[in-house]
């Protein structure tokens, strides 16, 4: 019987496949993501697909369906069950898989979900997804008889995240949130493998997200986090999102340290066993990390937002590190590549615990600057990219030093501001760096200037986040 399929346009977004369930998302859509994504395995010489899903209430009934797709492929399906995203890619890698499908609605609220996919140990992105929307709506599948087998991955994965623990004999206490994420039972495995007090919150997987929602990018998020590092009088403490592939950091005096900070003291360390190589952060990222960086003696690469496009910059530079300022780190350093707040959180530790020094000493000698959070605001889907093009035209045109690497990063004597598109939703997004709070409010004049004249509303930045 012919089969094709048509998913709601809102769904196919630039990194992975995303939805509202029950409305834009059923599990008809995750029977044809497998249909599509094991024709296109198969056609490139494929036989195997690693599916996992995470703790959300509907995975359970997506994980199926999709399951079903990639065997009417013609593909055996690896079963790994529930557990964070990295446990999915790590799969990948140990079984020499063709690609790898995660259920998954990653920090988004508890009524989405959707699917991140890897592809020939590439991520599997833009116009990859679009083009799999392409396929799944002409039904032109490849149709055989595949199979599936289940195997239980998780010992051998938290195994080789301890593998690499490297902190010496120094015990520290440390404080984990899970936020009721899909890292529940691996985290439980890997803190008694691995030298200090450890003190777990949230650790048992419920999609309900009773206690507060898994995004680790939200201080209110992490307020239960800071409450307990204070009770306890813990080292630092760590909290991930939904799937465990983005990391959100506390020190001991409660303060939280953000992606590039973090990136600066991993970066750091890296650099000490591998001079000169690169080292990829986002165009969000302060300054501050470009420059230390180099002062470490790295080549520091400013590159586009996105987690697939990190990776994919991070396969070609052959960089050993690369992170965002969302949380997402990637280790190609004595790890495989791919972004994982579990791995991230054990070279942190190790970090920090040869450094002798607490955690707010290492973050208060960084170079103080004042920023903003990432703004965000409404921006019609039609306009979004056509503003950031007309204010980089105008810029160029009065000789601004910019990046246009991704959107506009504009450097001033103040500091430097940045505007981009946002490649998921219709907002612009916007940040401001500055050496003092009067060359912020400059930066922000200026940034206000350019929307004005692009017909954009002009935010009130006391009320963004």
């Amino acid at each position: 019987m012919s089969f094709s399929h048509r998913f709601d346009p809102s769904v196919l977004r630039e990194y992975d496949i995303r939805g509202i369930v029950g409305q834009t998302l059923h599990p008809i859509d995750a029977f044809a993501v497998g249909r599509a994504f094991g024709s296109l395995v198969a056609r490139a010489g494929g036989t195997c697909v690693v599916v996992g899903y995470d703790g959300r209430l509907s995975s359970p009934a997506l994980e199926p369906p999709l399951v079903e797709g990639l065997k009417a492929s013609g593909i055996t399906a690896i079963r790994i069950g529930r557990g964070p995203t990295p446990m999915l890619y790590y799969a990948a890698v140990r079984e020499k898989a063709d690609g790898a499908t995660m259920v998954t609605g990653s920090h988004n609220p508890p009524d989405h979900n959707g699917f991140k996919m890897m592809f020939a140990g590439k991520p599997f992105f833009g116009e990859a997804i679009r083009g799999l929307g392409r396929l799944a709506e002409s039904g032109d599948f490849v149709t055989a008889a595949g199979d599936e087998r289940r195997i239980d991955v998780t010992d051998t994965y938290v195994a080789r995240l301890a593998r690499d623990w490297d902190g010496g004999s120094r015990a520290l206490t440390v404080v984990w949130d899970n936020g009721s994420g899909a890292a529940g039972e691996v985290l439980g495995r890997l803190v008694a493998r691995i030298p200090g007090r450890h003190v777990l919150l949230n650790g048992v997987v419920d999609g309900h997200f009773p206690s507060h929602h898994p995004d680790p990018t939200v201080p209110k998020n992490l307020e239960e986090l800071r409450t307990e590092v204070e009770r306890q009088k813990a080292d630092l403490g760590i909290a991930f999102d939904g799937d465990a592939d983005r990391i959100g950091i506390v020190d001991d005096s409660g303060a939280i340290l953000f992606g590039d900070q973090l990136m600066i003291l991993l970066a750091r360390d890296v650099l000490s066993r591998n001079p000169g190589a690169t080292i990829i952060a986002d165009v969000k990222a302060s300054q501050v990390l470009f420059d230390e960086i180099t002062r470490a003696g790295g080549n520091a690469l400013m590159w586009r937002t996105g987690h697939s496009l990190i990776k994919a910059k991070m396969a070609e530079t052959k960089a050993p590190l690369a992170g965002e300022m969302s949380g997402h780190i990637f280790f190609a350093e004595r790890w495989y590549g791919f972004d994982d707040a579990l791995y991230a959180a054990v070279r942190l530790l190790g970090v920090i615990a040869r450094s002798g020094s607490p955690l707010s000493e290492l973050r208060s000698a960084l170079p103080e600057v004042v920023n903003t959070p990432e703004l965000r605001f409404p921006c019609p889907e039609e306009r979004k990219f056509a503003v950031v093009d007309e204010v980089a035209e105008r810029l160029k045109a009065r000789g601004a030093r910019l990046a246009d690497i991704d959107g506009v990063r504009v450097a001033t004597a103040d500091g430097w501001w940045l505007l981009r598109a946002s490649n998921t939703q219709a907002v612009l997004v916007a940040r401001a760096e500055a050496r003092d709070a009067d060359g912020l409010e400059r930066l922000k004049a200026a940034l206000s200037a350019e929307l004005a004249a692009s017909g954009v509303a002009v935010p009130d930045f006391s009320t963004l986040h």
